[in-house]
């Protein structure tokens, strides 16, 4: 089976990742969620990220120090430190972290060395702007939304305005206690 590109994030009903105050505490997980995140990441072989997200990521670097973590979130710090990261960034010349590196190419250059890689697990991408960049060029397989019932009424759209049509195939459906939505379509092709 040939490794697919993922773009799975939270958005608000109205369908921001982030609200007009650039917050989006409104998208912290409960428990069953943050599990189900947990094992999403665990099934992905690598990560690429946008600057921004990778700034807010950092965190989970050296959040074992943290006293107050649980140990859900001390297991998620564990999974995110061993997971090969691949940060796009026109403003940064160096990154931090573990197993984490800046691209060495375009986009569509670092996923076809991904893709064409023999593994057994997804390319994850994050962060708003470059999964958008990603879209704009078809390299996204699958899209992944939890969807939280709140509206925000601006900020970062999950899905940028493009000039294209894409049809997408729902492949799972799920709503979890606290009413939060997952949906996950597949680009048709």
């Amino acid at each position: 089976m040939a490794r697919r590109v993922i773009y799975s994030m939270s958005t608000s009903l109205d369908g921001f990742i982030v609200g007009p105050d650039g917050t989006f505490d409104w998208s912290v997980p409960d428990e069953e969620i943050f599990q189900f995140a947990i094992d999403e990441v665990r099934a992905v072989d690598v990560h690429l990220l946008g600057r921004r997200l990778y700034e807010t990521m950092l965190y989970w670097e050296t959040a074992e120090q943290d006293p107050s973590l649980d140990d859900k979130e001390l297991e998620f710090a564990g999974i995110w430190r061993s997971l090969p990261k691949v940060v796009f960034s026109r403003s940064l010349s160096a990154v931090q972290g573990t197993n984490t590196r800046l691209a060495s190419g375009s986009l569509t250059e670092e996923i076809g060395r991904l893709t064409s890689k023999p593994a057994g697990g997804d390319i994850a991408i994050g962060g708003a702007a470059l999964a958008a960049d990603a879209a704009s060029l078809g390299l996204i397989d699958e899209y992944r939304l939890r969807v939280y019932p709140v509206l925000v009424g601006g900020g970062i759209p999950y899905f940028p305005r493009r000039d294209q049509h894409v049809d997408l195939e729902q492949v799972e459906f799920r709503t979890f206690r606290s009413k939060v939505v997952y949906l996950r379509y597949r680009v048709g092709r």
